[in-house]
């Protein structure tokens, strides 16, 4: 009966943001005294995220432990292809969809006063709702082109909302930077599909996960694709740079696009077909040793920037890293739990930054309100802000107790145990460990000079605070990244982890129907060396709480001077760091400009005298045996019978000859 129930509702989980996309859309289009009703625009597509994160609650609370599959419609069919719109609940699938319609729901209600007056309103409210349908669509389906219709909805989605204010050609400019990268990978995914569906011929899920064996002619191939694929829509080296550039959007965008869900998809992706990286286990090391190169990189970029939306877009990028760093060593239950928590803490300082900078829009005198230079002080203008930035701070440098600790002490301690069956990984943790460090340090920098410390704006100005619907999400989000991370409690203090015992992955680490298979010999190492945890554990207490408790004295006792000291610290690699490692650059100079240059020299000349020559010659050709055969149209009926009985005599002659 229950079954029956989830099956029932599990349409309107699809439909809902779809409907409300339509709805919002159409009628700006059709009505224009429509664009002006914020209050109904922002009820409705509020409502149409938050009714399906309703619904998913009430599935996950009923759910019984068996995977449901749900077909909507059969869309193509023929020989050994059966492609159909069909849906899948199971428990990777139920958190994911909590996770985008809670946090998504969250983010709508925030943007009705952020987005409060812009032009673009209704517009602005209909892409979101379309962007929530597509990922909808990317974690509940249940085979790889239902999937990838969601990926590349998504991917849409993030182009439209990252280029919303379009007349700036910056903000263009780095919509179609994602766009392009999102491509590089998505045609990696493309690939991947096929042989998947040439060796085992099906899409789904389940199948590939039960015909491992019979992709062994493609064992590392296809997960390598998989994992190309994952490293464009989840921001990894070398296809990361233009996620920073993404923070050009509205900043609601920037907290639910690239915080809490659509980068996530790569990990998602993995995970759900993890048996297939299991089978491959020097795709996962490679996949390791990039994610903690990607971690490194994008903390110590973050520790020389100044705008407050691109240090948080290159945090972005490390959490990111040291996802993909769990995955690589087995640990795919891990990864997850870290999606989760990162989702709270992450929305939640997004969402705060755009608080801030809403408040230095109307502070006269300040040319950048995104430059964290001219803030400080701004504690005790806005209160609910500032407070809540600084838990998501505290709980993203992982101190004890709240979620960050958890998550990435897991991390941190997979990273270590699989170091038992193959040491890279040791060197990996020690790498995940100094990042972690560095996270403590530029996030707290970040929070300090932001909300404490001297006013470095114009002396008189009054920033406010932010209206309760903007306030509201930010302390929903706040306390859930205080309290998101008990879900995943460490095993030494003898209670169950919810996640990886209760939900995603069964003890031992062999998922059954719907869950998550972890690595089996990283599970082995870590019942074996259990004793390990006991020093793991405070260590990485003691590195968050150190490093956050120096910064802040350090910030207090210098200010400002505190950057001058950090430059003189890393000498010539800050420069390094301030630019971004010149990764952009690297790209113009090897990519771009000689594919400007190919295209300007070598693709102009053919398409001018070869593809345009044949052009030509088939015009003149044309037009040259027209004018010969223009000369038998006379006009004389004479000429005509002549022709006529020549043609009678030639075919008698055929005959009678033959």
């Amino acid at each position: 009966m229950v079954t029956d129930i989830m099956v029932a509702f599990l349409p309107f989980i699809i439909l809902l943001p779809l409907i409300g996309s339509i709805i919002i859309g159409l009628g700006g289009m059709l009505f224009p005294s429509f664009r002006s009703q914020e209050k109904l625009i922002g009820a409705i597509g509020t409502a149409m995220v938050a009714l399906p994160f309703i619904i998913l609650v009430y599935m996950t609370a009923s759910f019984e432990g068996s995977a449901i599959t749900f077909k909507l419609w059969s869309w193509m069919r023929g020989g050994d292809l059966d492609i159909s719109f069909s849906y899948l609940l199971d428990q990777l699938s139920l958190l994911m969809g909590l996770i985008v319609t809670g946090v998504g729901s969250l983010i709508h209600v925030y943007s009705i006063g952020y987005m409060h007056g812009d032009k673009g309103y209704y517009k602005f409210f209909a892409y979101l709702n379309l962007f929530i349908f597509a990922m909808l669509n990317l974690i509940l389906g249940d085979n790889m082109v239902v999937m990838f219709l969601g990926w590349e909805g998504v991917g849409l989605c993030s182009y439209l909302l990252i280029g919303f204010w379009y007349t700036d050609m910056l903000k263009a400019k780095a919509a179609q930077k994602a766009f392009v990268a999102n491509r590089i990978g998505d045609f990696a995914l493309m690939v991947a599909m096929f042989l998947i569906f040439t060796t085992i011929h099906s899409f789904s899920f389940g199948e590939i996960g039960a015909q491992v064996e019979a992709l062994a002619d493609y064992r590392i191939w296809i997960p390598l694709l998989i994992f190309i694929a994952a490293t464009g829509k989840s921001a990894q080296i070398p296809l990361f740079v233009w996620l920073p550039d993404a923070m050009a959007g509205p900043t609601p965008v920037s907290a639910l696009i690239h915080a809490a869900t659509m980068v996530t998809s790569g990990i998602y992706l993995i995970a759900r077909v993890s048996p297939l990286f299991l089978a491959a286990p020097e795709v996962m090391l490679l996949i390791g040793i990039i994610a903690c190169l990607t971690a490194l990189i994008a903390a110590l970029i973050a520790i020389a920037q100044n705008d407050i939306k691109k240090i948080l877009a290159y945090s972005t990028v490390s959490q990111l890293g040291f996802m993909f760093m769990a995955l690589g060593v087995g640990a795919f239950t891990t990864a997850i739990f870290h999606v989760m928590t990162h989702a709270f803490f992450k929305a939640c300082l997004f969402l705060g930054s755009g608080s801030v900078i809403h408040a230095m829009e109307h502070v006269e005198g300040v040319k950048d309100p995104q430059d964290i230079r001219t803030m400080g002080g701004l504690a005790k203008h806005m209160p609910s802000t500032s407070k809540t930035f600084w838990i998501s701070t505290l709980a993203i440098a992982g101190i004890p107790l709240l979620s960050g600790f958890f998550s990435k002490d897991e991390i941190l301690a997979s990273l270590f145990f699989g170091g038992y069956t193959e040491p890279v990984y040791w060197g990996i943790w020690g790498i995940a460990l100094f990042t972690a460090m560095l996270t403590a340090f530029y996030m707290t920098r970040v929070a300090y000079l932001t909300f404490n410390g001297m006013e470095r704006f114009p002396k008189g100005a009054r920033p406010h605070e932010s209206p309760a619907v903007m306030t509201a999400p930010l302390w929903i989000l706040a306390t859930l990244a205080i309290l998101g991370g008990y879900l995943g409690l460490p095993a030494l203090l003898h209670v169950p982890h919810v996640l990886n015992d209760m939900w995603l992955a069964t003890e031992g680490g062999i998922g059954a129907e719907g869950l998550i298979s972890n690595s089996v010999q990283m599970v082995e190492n870590m019942h074996e060396h259990h004793s390990m945890e006991y020093l793991l554990l405070p260590l990485s207490a003691l590195i968050a709480v150190g490093t956050w408790f120096f910064t802040r004295r350090f910030y207090t006792n210098n200010g400002l001077g505190g950057d001058k000291k950090v430059q003189q610290l890393f000498g010539r690699l800050y420069s390094v760091m301030e630019n971004k490692f010149y990764i952009d650059e690297l790209y113009e100079k090897t990519i771009l400009t000689p594919f400007m240059l190919f295209s300007k020299y070598v693709v102009a000349w053919v398409e001018k005298n070869i593809v345009d020559g044949f052009v030509r010659a088939t015009y003149l050709g044309v037009a040259n045996v027209g004018e010969v055969f223009k000369r038998l149209q006379t006009g004389l009926v004479q000429n005509y019978l002549l022709l006529v009985s020549m043609g009678v005599i030639l075919v008698l002659a055929y005959i009678i000859f033959t």
